[in-house]
């Protein structure tokens, strides 16, 4: 059983680029990877985002966790695709990557910072400043109905 101290030397690392693979591995275990996403362009998925920050292994180098922020860089940020696989949770690094998101935007004055959940993930972002928002409900187009 390994130490909850273990992956204390884990780096979160703002990046322009990354091995593809290794952010394809962390989609996947987000459960967010469908075979149709194949055509993604990593890159252009890393460069487009406002930051893109990844939590890096010590002794391989290799990205177990991942984060991005969604942002006109001015007055709204959305924390996107926080993920860290499996072998890495309940170590703190989802809580360290999401420290460093918000503290990236609170560097540049952007007060607003929302984010969409999974379900039964408030536990998890509740003690770290984040709220339900009472009386709105989040909402995706969906091009069937057109």
């Amino acid at each position: 059983m390994r130490k909850k101290t273990e992956y204390q030397d884990i780096e979160i690392k703002m990046v322009a680029e990354w091995p593809e693979k290794e952010i394809i591995d962390l989609y996947k275990a987000g459960g967010w990877w469908k075979k149709s996403d194949n055509k993604i362009n990593i890159q252009k998925l890393i460069q487009g985002s406002y930051a893109f920050f990844v939590a890096i292994t010590p002794c391989d180098g290799k990205a177990v966790g991942m984060g991005r922020l969604l942002s006109d860089g001015i007055s709204d940020a959305y924390i996107q695709d926080l993920v860290v696989l499996p072998n890495y949770r309940g170590y703190g690094i989802g809580k360290c990557l999401v420290k460093k998101l918000v503290d990236f935007c609170l560097s540049r004055k952007i007060l607003w910072i929302g984010l969409i959940s999974e379900p039964g993930q408030s536990p998890f972002y509740t003690p770290i400043g984040f709220h339900s928002l009472k009386d709105y409900v989040p909402m995706k187009y969906d091009q069937k109905k057109e």
